[in-house]
């Protein structure tokens, strides 16, 4: 095959399809068979029959968003757990079937390109990211297929940069603070405000991670600083459960994190941590003396909002 050949290949227009296993199939892969599944739920009182319906529900949106895919045009599919393996295109348009957790999870692998959030449920529920139907993506792609990209929702996201390079992209929030649930020791600085402390950690969220952990925070710690919205360009400093001693204080607890006042921590344990979105199994290592810097990130999440042509 020519250079030529594979350069026209690669410039069709390329849809990935990204999902997760269905609970039924997680459960089946642990157990090994149906059966074996279904004698564990009844004898912890539960029954297939819900698994049954969100797994029917999640293969035929799989189904019509496979349909969807213009026959020209080329196609991927990738699980969850594969994405830190997979090179995405420049020019990909990127379906997520699945939960809201899902688009997070596919993130930060991205740069720019468009997000699709298909809901996969029951259709009793749809998530705030997962907001358009399997069957309106067809009408979606089809209107695309001249090359034009559809219209999208930048959403803010969140970067955690070590001082020896290191980075992380999160969506919804960053965690900082010790890899169990010992106390987390460290300093805090955002703009010209400074603080040691020992807590149960901190989380700088976006707009979009307000609605979750963050807000949690909020309500607990009865925070003054409103909530930034998911398009908005700032975010929001959360400390939990700081306690003040001889030398740790409690006062820093809250603040505004933007582009121009970011946020810095400086570890004082061995065994701290850094990452985002929950993903604890892909952190940054943040042991004595490391620092951290935390801000809005130069990319951004662009969602296809439903509705659009």
């Amino acid at each position: 095959m020519t250079a030529t050949t594979i350069r026209d290949a690669t410039s069709v227009r390329r849809v990935v399809v990204v999902s997760r296993p269905t609970v039924l199939q997680e459960l089946t892969e642990r157990h090994g068979t149906r059966g074996q599944v279904e004698f564990v739920l009844r004898d912890r009182g539960g029954s297939l029959a819900e698994l049954d319906a969100a797994d029917a529900a999640h293969r035929a949106a799989m189904h019509d968003v496979t349909a969807a895919v213009p026959l020209a045009w080329r196609r991927a599919h990738v699980d969850r757990h594969d994405l830190d393996r997979f090179l995405f295109e420049p020019d990909d348009i990127v379906v997520a079937v699945g939960p809201d957790g899902l688009v997070a999870n596919l993130a930060k692998y991205l740069d720019g390109q468009p997000v699709v959030g298909v809901d996969a449920g029951d259709g009793r529920s749809v998530g705030r990211l997962t907001t358009t139907a399997p069957g309106d993506v067809a009408h979606l792609l089809a209107a695309t297929d001249d090359g034009d990209r559809p219209p999208t929702t930048p959403l803010t996201m969140v970067e955690a940069v070590l001082d020896d390079g290191r980075r992380l992209r999160a969506l919804n929030e960053v965690f900082v603070g010790h890899h169990s649930h010992q106390s987390a020791r460290y300093t805090l600085r955002v703009g010209d405000q400074r603080e040691r402390q020992s807590s149960s950690g901190l989380i700088v969220a976006s707009g979009t991670g307000a609605t979750g952990w963050a807000a949690s925070i909020h309500r607990a710690t009865r925070c003054h600083l409103p909530l930034p919205a998911p398009t908005d360009p700032s975010l929001l400093l959360l400390v939990r459960e700081a306690w003040p001693s001889a030398i740790t204080g409690a006062d820093l607890l809250a603040a505004a994190v933007t582009g121009g006042v970011p946020c810095t921590v400086t570890s004082a344990m061995d065994d701290g941590t850094v990452f985002g979105d929950g993903i604890e199994g892909d952190p940054l290592p943040f042991d004595h003396g490391r620092t951290v810097l935390l801000r809005p990130a130069d990319q951004q999440l662009h969602l296809v909002r439903p509705g659009h042509p």
